[in-house]
């Protein structure tokens, strides 16, 4: 037998490397030597205290937010190492839904989805069209939604079209930043389950800042928790439930936690 065929076990495909990243504002430090890794395939959901960095670290990711130090890694590259034809190449592998959808008001559902194809692509207006209503049924929503402007739309579906737009360049990567804040728990529900749908269909990978103890329950395989700047926590549910550090005791374990876990049982 082949001595270096030791085990059979996968190897884990770190799609996102997070090293040493420290980020701050004046004399605030927002995140104090961070480590993390995000898997490819999985959706991790990203929980921490209210202003402790959690949406900090997604936008130095993508680059809004400038780093002190440490290294952010994406699909293998350093993004320090990438000239702006790279980085803009490696951008258009990753799709964003900010908090509250940042769809531009001007602009009807159907032109905020073609926004980003317009910017990075040379399409004819027809194939425009065509890739906006397919993202707008993938989303959920019907075709008459694409020539509405978002002041025109509920919060459930100004979410679904941001998520559209998101999903125009199909990326490999999603990051979403709270999601599912300001839905109603049925519409919370429904936006989690159309996630965990798009993931699996479309092979995604899902970087999920979240504070929804519903959707940490529903969607994701693995949660990280943030707090004094660090991950102080990674694992399944399970784990989380099990941790013994006060923070994620009381998040985990409040009254609002075992009203959730019940609706689970």
């Amino acid at each position: 037998m082949d001595a270096r065929v030791e085990s059979q076990a996968p190897v884990k495909d770190a799609i996102i490397k997070v090293r040493d990243l420290v980020v701050g504002f004046g004399d605030k430090l927002i995140l104090n030597h961070l480590n993390l890794n995000v898997y490819r395939g999985e959706i991790l959901g990203f929980v921490g205290t209210s202003g402790g960095g959690k949406s900090v670290l997604t936008r130095t990711i993508l680059g809004l937010v400038p780093k002190r130090s440490g290294t952010v890694e994406v699909f293998g590259e350093n993004l320090d190492d990438l000239s702006e034809k790279e980085r803009s190449a490696l951008e258009r592998r990753w799709g964003v839904l900010f908090q509250q959808g940042a769809l531009f008001s001007s602009l009807t559902v159907r032109q905020n989805i073609q926004f980003p194809l317009r910017e990075t692509l040379h399409l004819s207006q027809r194939l425009l069209d065509e890739i906006a209503y397919t993202k707008i049924e993938m989303v959920g929503l019907k075709c008459d939604v694409a020539e509405k402007l978002p002041s025109e739309l509920s919060g459930g579906m100004i979410k679904r079209a941001a998520l559209a737009r998101s999903l125009a360049l199909d990326p490999e990567i999603l990051f979403l930043d709270e999601p599912t804040s300001g839905l109603d728990p049925i519409g919370a529900g429904d936006f989690d389950e159309l996630i965990r749908t798009l993931q699996q269909t479309l092979g995604l990978t899902v970087f999920m800042v979240t504070h929804d103890l519903d959707s940490l329950h529903t969607v994701c395989d693995r949660i990280a928790a943030l707090g004094d700047g660090k991950v102080i926590a990674e694992g399944t549910i399970e784990t989380m439930m099990a941790a013994t550090h006060p923070w994620l005791k009381q998040y985990f374990h409040g009254t609002r936690a075992r009203a959730v876990q019940q609706s689970h049982g």
